[in-house]
């Protein structure tokens, strides 16, 4: 163990190969950052503490500069349409709908048409309300219950999101009560919403009021240290607290979701507690090896400092790639996910090491476990000999689990191919939300959905006949149950005219779907456009499908790049990709078989709608996928760093399995019970997204890292690591890797061969 100790501080001492430095030992460009780290900690802390509370500051209040829409395209035909209605005809497009009872008087009783229409009045005299109309005013027969104990009366909030969830706010206490004799309660998109917001919020803090005292018991478990566990805490109190800050900055110039709030908290506790876990875990091996605690600190960062930072590049790149959506549902995850993972790198690559340097050997202090350790070590429980072996047996019989791995995870993942693609709606809430109930009772008691029909504008001139001839085509196609209007403004030029299409079943359902088809098919003597909720979740599907492929290339053909310029392999890449992407099957398989079909729907309390939102299977992808890029360079760098020692193919896997396999299945496992906090959500697509991507990470680590990967790298043999003469030169020039470059030839390399040799010895599976 003496040359491992000599060799660790020769490493740890020698002036080259900072932070990013080439596996030549080239002079790296972090190398001076390292040295200001280790030699400067207590400024490097102060100086951290107080962008912090700038941060606190900079953050606070960002929740409510958040939206809760965020699914239509921005340049779609039904967006186009949506503005233009909203100018010319302000009450074509309700956004607040108050459902008034008279119970058993009946909405035509005298009294209670007097109270209904000074109701009406009342909400036309609000400040930013547009468009009242009700049953008493118009006499529309949609706006009246079968029964006729209910009706309604429609109203739009004008202005963009924030400013309309503020009025309304203001004017709901005055609306939803008992008025005389009737009974108003407060239902319209606009209502949902903001009800879903509301709820988005609480759930949040509900879920970091569980995640972290169960995370900080998991870390004690793992580390066995109380003051290790608290490190990575830390760190990703300090990442969401940033990305905080930086989401408050966005919203000045675009708009933001507040669901990306949820990926918030999950990414920055989830990926600050996987890098602390790989940084602590290397430091701790070098403090056993008998470095000092400021050349440990240094070898770390030069050694899981560079797969960290990589780490973190890869799962910012799989986050980035959904930026290319026109939805900012979508791009806000983007702005989210980047910050939230660049910060928890930075945190991890500064912070921790300037704490690790001032702990020194304390990092095990306050050890929690001692007394279930009476007879390994901690360097032995280190050297991971249970994953070797598992390891060894995965390679002995690697074609029966490549296959075995295989099939299963495709047969987990085929409920997918039934997927159903639709849009959210007040089904996301829970049974007992105000106004989701209103929404219930709108499709259960009236004759069409009051807020889900299709609008059609038509823009040009026209004469009545006109007008007439073509209400009657649209009447006559397939699946139109009713068509009112034209109501028509302005002459020649400058008319503008709508129709209200009411089509047969769901407002979204695949039928409503397929009027939108024939509506934009249909001749007319002027320039026509559809929106409407079906309008606006087919927009939605062609805007995702239209620009999927570029987000999927982005995001392998980075990580081809990456994978690369890390292992200098052409094969590992590939199978990166492919085994990723394996890993996400189940996640996939469950979303449809679970949120989809309604299985275990009264169980995980939601309400199944017989269809997936159109964007989350994009997000779940980018997210998993990313987070299954984290723990896949972990895994390989480690294997990467073992083989450039020794050439041993198998034997390389073995240990970077024996090193990494118990740090990536702890990091998932609590990555997991994060995700399974923000999965508790009572809103329906939050609960999807964080059980969705717990299983997803339980899966990669557990069975894809621990069973494929060893199995499918057995299969490649050496041909893994085979690259043609030119891309192996690119490698050798700009590749990154773990490997420690030697100081200089002869016996520093000699007892880094030894030092390989004496940190193998313990795993025991080597003969």
């Amino acid at each position: 163990m003496s040359e491992v100790k000599e060799a660790t501080s020769a490493r740890g001492e020698s002036p080259g190969g900072g932070l990013g430095a080439s596996p030549g030992g080239g002079p790296g460009g972090g190398r001076g950052w390292t040295r200001f780290v280790t030699a400067r900690p207590r400024l490097t802390l102060l100086v951290a503490l107080v962008l912090t509370a700038l941060a606190v500051l900079a953050g606070g209040g960002v929740a409510d500069r958040m939206g809760s829409g965020g699914w239509e395209d921005p340049a779609a035909e039904s967006t186009y349409a949506t503005k233009a209605l909203e100018r010319e005809f302000p009450g074509s497009q309700p956004n607040l709908l108050l459902l008034v009872d008279a119970g058993k008087a009946g909405v035509d009783d005298p009294a209670v048409a007097a109270e209904a229409r000074r109701l009406t009045e009342r909400l036309t005299a609000e400040p930013g309300v547009e468009g009242v109309g009700s049953y008493w005013t118009t006499g529309s027969p949609a706006l009246r219950s079968e029964d006729g104990t209910k009706a309604v009366v429609a109203a739009r909030i004008a202005g963009e999101e924030k400013a309309a969830g503020e009025i309304l706010d203001r004017i709901a206490p005055e609306y939803q009560s008992v008025h005389g004799p009737v009974e108003v309660t407060l239902g319209g998109g606009l209502a949902v919403r903001h009800e879903m917001e509301a709820l988005i919020q609480e759930d949040l803090l509900r879920a970091e009021l569980i995640a972290l005292p169960v995370t900080l018991v998991l870390l004690v478990m793992v580390f066995g240290s109380a003051v290790a566990a608290l490190l990575p805490l830390g760190i990703g109190i300090v990442a969401i607290l940033g990305t905080n800050a930086v989401l408050r900055g966005i919203t000045e110039f675009t708009d933001v979701s507040v669901f990306a709030q949820n990926l918030t908290t999950a990414l920055g506790l989830g990926l600050a507690i996987d890098y602390a876990l790989f940084v602590v875990r290397r430091y701790r091996e070098e403090l056993a090896a008998g470095a000092e605690p400021g050349a440990a600190v240094r070898t770390t960062l030069r050694t899981a400092g560079r797969t960290v930072l990589f780490s973190a590049l890869t799962v910012a790149v799989s986050l980035a790639a959904m930026l290319v959506f026109p939805q900012y549902f979508l791009r806000s995850f983007a702005y989210a996910g980047i910050a939230v993972v660049l910060l928890a790198a930075a945190a991890a690559l500064t912070l921790l090491p300037a704490a690790l340097v001032l702990l020194g050997h304390r990092v095990d202090a306050l050890d929690l476990r001692r007394l279930l350790r009476r007879t390994r070590t901690p360097e032995k429980d280190a050297t991971g000999a249970g994953w070797a072996r598992a390891a060894g047996l995965v390679m002995r019989r690697a074609p029966v689990f490549a296959v075995l791995t295989t099939a299963g995870l495709v047969l987990l993942g085929l409920p997918f191919l039934g997927v159903t693609f639709g849009t959210a709606d007040d089904r996301q809430l829970p049974a007992t939300a105000t106004s989701r109930i209103v929404q219930e009772e709108l499709r259960s008691d009236f004759p069409g959905d009051p807020g889900g029909s299709l609008t059609v504008l038509a823009q040009g001139p026209a004469t009545p006949a006109e007008y007439g001839a073509y209400r009657e085509r649209i009447a006559a196609l397939d699946g139109v149950a009713r068509v009112e209007g034209p109501v028509v403004s302005g002459t020649g030029a400058d008319a503008h005219a709508y129709y209200s299409v009411v089509p047969e079943g769901l407002a979204v359902g695949s039928g409503a779907q397929d009027v939108v088809g024939e509506l934009r098919a249909a001749d007319a003597p002027f320039t026509t456009s559809v929106t409407g909720q079906a309008a606006v979740l087919v927009d939605s599907k062609d805007a995702i499908a239209e620009r999927l492929p570029w987000a999927v290339g982005i995001i392998v053909l980075v990580t081809l790049l990456l994978v690369f310029l890390l292992t200098g392999s052409v094969l590992i890449p590939l199978q990166a990709v492919v085994l990723n992407a394996l890993s996400l099957t189940a996640m996939f398989g469950a979303v449809v078989w679970v949120f989809q079909d309604g299985h275990l729907s009264g169980l995980l309390g939601f309400t199944a709608t017989g269809d997936i939102e159109t964007t989350l299977p994009v997000l779940m992808f980018c997210v998993a996928f990313g987070l299954s890029m984290d723990y896949g360079v972990f895994l390989l760098s480690r294997i990467k760093e073992e083989y450039d020692t020794t050439g041993d193919h198998e034997g390389a896997v073995r240990f970077g399995l024996a090193r990494t396999g118990g740090l990536i299945t702890a990091a998932a496992v609590i990555l997991a019970v994060v995700m399974v906090a923000i999965g508790t959500s009572r809103v329906t697509n939050t609960k999807m997204l964080g059980l969705g991507v717990a299983l997803a990470v339980l899966m990669d680590a557990m069975v894809v890292r621990s069973l494929l990967v060893p199995a499918v790298m057995k299969l490649t043999g050496r041909l893994t690591w085979w690259a043609p003469a030119p891309l192996r030169r690119f490698h050798d020039r700009f590749g990154i890797s773990e490997s420690e470059p030697p100081a200089a030839p002869g016996p520093v390399s000699a007892s880094a061969s030894g030092g390989a040799e004496e940190i193998r010895e313990p795993v025991g599976t080597r003969g």
